[in-house]
């Protein structure tokens, strides 16, 4: 089960999207060798998004080309989660000026963004045509159409066109991006880049290489970890900013993947980067949780302790059963097991401290297993299992070592369990979770039983890693 509900889910079957890039301060840029057509265009893609505004970020920008406040295109997601498209020229006159009635701030959800433009449309209102998963947006806070026949800063010789920014140094998108298109020359439908599953209703992304790119165009598949700029429909090829081979996911649109969730409050004061992979602590626990509770089945996945400000090794790494979103609770020790890093003892549901380890220190790895159809956890560091009494066992995985035994999925206050990690005292802390798509560098590569996920150690048998695919098949 997810906190809240996905706009976008993953469907079996059908067309299959193998890649995503994860954006943080972070840009893609080209600049355009000709003039094409500035008077018609079509660009989609699908976005996820990381930290949203009003937790650490103010503005998303999808796409722009920027020469100065006065003269630019760009469009995305505005500091109150509304789609907004914007063209300034000149004196800095606005030409074109869109903001949607609409929000887009669901961190678990995969939105699909199409902005469609067409200048010599004789209707002004149809003009610019923004779909959003399949869906036209009909209600503007703002909605100034261009001129008839007005020429767009859109593919224009020598300017540069960036994905991920609005002006290249700030307001950068803080997610992930897949299936990114630009179409020169035709004002096109959703129907060209998604349809709806017959079955689920949920909107879902079809191949494009039959489509017709044109001079300017470009499909970014982001499926070549050497070379993520790459045009796959061409050679309008993109330079990299801030990217790096690490920054390609397999949390896509039609596999998403769990993170942690910005939007958990219980404990202010920590900041998410990397994808919502990576916390920074701001304060005693600074436990986020994350997008997706599991209530059956058998998951994995991995954090690593990164580093400390000062003070003792007080990582703690578990598993969380209420989510306390908008409150603050002492309920919320009650519901969870974590392991301490100065000692590797365990706390959790409401008792004081058990021995079940040893200590682990910035660097270090701990792998969780869990079992909810048997109401059990395993932990694991550097691939070696906790033997339940005091130390670092085997790096075999056996269930009958080291298990803790947990309260069952049902009759914890939300249902389901949801992994989490922090830090017990107030100096900043860093840890990053590899739930799959990992964004630190790893030496190895494990995947699950399903062939999903790029882990450190080797998943236990049975275990899988937590993703839309795997729960709708395992949980």
């Amino acid at each position: 089960m997810s906190i809240i509900i996905p706009a976008n889910s993953a469907v079996s079957g059908g067309y299959e999207v193998a890649n995503s890039l994860m954006f943080s301060t972070a840009k893609l840029s080209r600049t355009a060798g000709s003039t094409s057509n500035r008077k018609t265009w079509t660009w989609s893609g699908w976005a996820k998004r990381a930290a949203v505004p009003g937790t650490t970020d103010a503005k998303g920008g999808l796409f722009a080309t920027y020469t100065d406040t006065n003269n630019r295109l760009d469009f995305g997601v505005d500091a109150n989660h509304r789609f907004f498209f914007k063209e300034k020229e000149g004196s800095g006159a606005t030409i074109i000026d869109f903001t949607s009635n609409k929000v887009f701030q669901d961190p678990a959800a995969w939105y699909h963004f199409v902005l469609a433009v067409d200048t010599t449309d004789s209707t002004a209102a149809d003009r610019v045509k923004v779909y959003v998963n399949g869906e036209r947006i009909t209600s503007w806070l703002d909605s100034t159409a261009p001129p008839l026949n007005r020429d767009t800063l859109m593919n224009v010789s020598g300017r540069t066109y960036m994905v991920g920014s609005t002006d290249g140094s700030s307001n950068y998108w803080n997610g992930y991006m897949a299936e990114v298109c630009l179409i020169d020359g035709l004002q096109l439908a959703p129907t060209s880049f998604g349809e709806f599953d017959e079955d689920s209703s949920i909107w879902k992304p079809i191949g494009v290489s039959g489509l017709t790119f044109g001079t300017n165009g470009y499909y970014l598949d982001f499926e070549d970890s050497s070379a993520l700029g790459d045009d796959s429909a061409g050679s309008n090829n993109f330079s990299l900013t801030g990217i790096a081979a690490t920054d390609q996911a397999t949390d896509t649109c039609t596999n998403n993947w769990i993170t942690t969730n910005p939007l958990d409050n219980f404990f202010p004061g920590y900041t998410l980067s990397e994808g919502n992979t990576k916390l920074t602590t701001g304060g005693n626990y600074s436990y986020p949780q994350a997008t997706i509770y599991v209530d059956k089945g058998k998951w994995y996945w991995e954090c690593k302790a990164v580093s400390k400000a000062s003070g003792g090794d007080e990582y703690m790494i578990g598993i969380q059963g209420k989510s306390a979103i908008g409150t603050n609770s002492s309920a919320q020790a009650n519901n969870g097991i974590t392991v301490y890093g100065a000692d590797g003892d365990t706390y959790g549901f409401g008792g004081g401290a058990t021995t079940y380890a040893a200590a682990y220190t910035a660097g270090d790895i701990i792998g969780v297993a869990l079992d909810c159809d048997n109401n059990k956890v395993y932990f694991s560091k550097g691939g070696q299992w906790s033997t339940g009494s005091g130390a670092w066992g085997s790096t075999t995985f056996n269930s009958s070592t080291g298990a803790l035994t947990i309260t069952a999925p049902s009759s914890v206050p939300q249902g389901g369990y949801s992994p989490v990690a922090g830090f017990y005292d107030s100096p900043v802390a860093v840890l990053s979770f590899n739930f799959g798509n990992p964004f630190f560098s790893i030496s190895s590569g494990n995947s699950d039983g399903s062939g999903y996920g790029n882990f450190e150690y080797t998943v236990p048998s049975g275990y899988f890693s937590i993703n839309s695919k795997n729960l709708a098949e395992y949980g």
